[in-house]
């Protein structure tokens, strides 16, 4: 059992143990290495201004692959075997590298706070080429949406898109260039699979390599913290929320990182990250890949994962209307064994989950709508990317000529779980493809809800959504010669 945490900083090896392995990654950063380069604004993972790379083994285990994350929201004891590159680790032979010195021809800094992470997000998109994710030829679409996690442009955007698109993808050194992996790929392999067990003055922490082990812990420690992307957990760190006596670290448990189709079923590992998924239903299911891309930024995505959004067990999770609608099952690893859960079947309560205290998610379930479900995803908040919802809705249904059957409605927002209209499926199933059957169920979800009123929206306005996205739905899902507008 290691008693550190083994991580590269720029290119040098660190071994972190005690109180230092449960800093966030900026504070490491910034206090204990003297790397203030990364800027710390909200602490929430909002401003980007802190955003680095981190480097791991890649699923083949045969080269580094290079993430853009924020450091104020990665603590320490998540970084075993990783290779972090700030800003300060960007620049080439001791000068500016050609992004760098971009946003100095373009004057797209200003006070220059934000600056160092608009960097690294930018030099991300060219750690893409050639990857398959990408053509090499940057476009103002993806430098803006490479950018939607750098909030502050006190500058003004345009000189910053400017800054990205004068940029040859010729003239950029890559990181695999900068740092040549040899040295990094034979450290990472041979203590990849090694469990790691550090403790603190207040805290301890364990990284187990195998389920058995996790579950295991999890049986011994209640109360646990379990993370593994932490972009919600490490928010309530952040700010005092939780002060967690034992926390368990599920980046290198083997087995919860496959992502594969069986069937007509979707199989996700608990350590598929957000940003894999967007990828994989691109074309599979537009829908839910929209849901998935407007989640937040490309930092967070990168990081968070879909069973981190579903053990958080938020009433406006992104994802859970649709995997109520899609029929998913959330499969458990306890010391009984494995069993499946029905994720509409999972929640007992605002935030509480129906595990035993030694099950954790290993794998989620989704099976993939037919051909002919008319399916819609709906979120509903103050801006498109990066922003907690307001309200969110799932509409699932089939036709049978010109009627209604097989309805599935979820809305998030509305109670304190994400709620299943049962009376609304009800209503709609049997009744004709109309303008009016969808302003009915209107009628009958604003009864069959129990919104609140809060910063995100007030109870009236979340129940007149429950009406028009209903109507919403009617009018996108609709054949031209059935449409009646009002």
């Amino acid at each position: 059992m290691r008693d550190f945490v083994l991580l590269y900083v720029n290119g040098v090896e660190h071994q972190v143990s005690g109180d230092d392995a449960f800093l966030s990654l900026s504070d490491y950063l910034r206090y204990s290495l003297n790397k203030c380069g990364t800027k710390v604004v909200c602490a929430e993972g909002d401003c980007g201004a802190c955003t680095v790379f981190l480097g791991r083994l890649n699923a083949p285990k045969s080269g580094i692959e290079y993430i853009p994350v924020n450091a104020c929201i990665q603590y320490m004891y998540q970084l075993d075997c990783t290779h972090i590159v700030t800003v300060e680790g960007l620049k080439v032979d001791g000068d500016l590298n050609r992004i760098q010195q971009s946003m100095v021809d373009c004057h797209g800094a200003q006070c220059g706070y934000c600056t160092p992470g608009f960097i690294v997000a930018m030099c991300s998109l060219f750690e893409q080429c050639d990857k398959g994710e990408k053509s090499c030829n940057v476009t103002r679409q993806e430098v803006s949406d490479a950018l939607t996690g750098n909030l502050c442009r006190c500058t003004g955007y345009e000189a910053i898109i400017k800054a990205a698109m004068s940029v040859d993808e010729k003239e950029y050194k890559r990181l695999d260039n900068l740092y040549p992996s040899q040295t990094l790929i034979s450290a990472f392999k041979k203590h990849h699979d090694e469990p790691v067990s550090v403790k603190g003055e207040e805290s301890e922490f364990f990284k187990p390599t195998d389920v058995k082990s996790a579950v295991e812990y999890k049986s011994n420690h209640p109360g646990v913290v379990i993370v593994s992307g932490g972009t919600d957990v490490c928010v309530n760190l952040n700010k005092g929320r939780i002060e967690p006596k034992n926390i368990m670290v599920l980046t290198h448990v083997s087995g919860l990182d496959e992502l594969k189709t069986s069937g007509n079923t979707v199989e996700v590992g608990a350590r598929v990250s957000l940003r894999k998924l967007e990828e994989f239903f691109q074309e599979t299911l537009p829908e839910f890949h929209h849901i998935l891309w407007v989640f937040g930024s490309p930092q967070i995505r990168y990081a968070g994962t879909l069973a981190g959004n579903i053990a958080n067990g938020s009433p406006i999770a992104d994802s859970l209307p649709f995997l109520f609608v899609s029929g998913a099952e959330v499969e458990v690893a306890g010391l009984k064994g494995d069993r499946r859960i029905k994720v509409n079947q999972l929640y007992s309560g605002y935030r509480k989950m129906v595990l035993t205290d030694d099950e954790i998610i290993v794998k989620i379930h989704i099976p993939l709508p037919a051909k002919s479900t008319k399916l819609k995803l709906y979120k509903v908040s103050k801006r498109e990317h990066l922003d907690i919802s307001s309200f969110t809705a799932a509409i699932s249904l089939e036709r049978d000529g010109d009627k209604i059957s097989n309805a599935q409605v979820a809305y998030g927002g509305v109670a304190a779980v994400v709620l299943k209209l049962s009376k609304t499926e009800e209503f709609l199933n049997g009744k004709p493809f109309s303008l009016d059957t969808f302003r009915g169920a209107g009628e009958v979800a604003m009864k069959e809800i129990m919104p609140i009123s809060d910063v995100r929206g007030s109870k009236d306005y979340r129940l007149q959504l429950a009406a028009n996205i209903m109507e919403k739905f009617y009018f996108e899902t609709a054949d031209e010669k059935e449409l009646v507008c009002p």
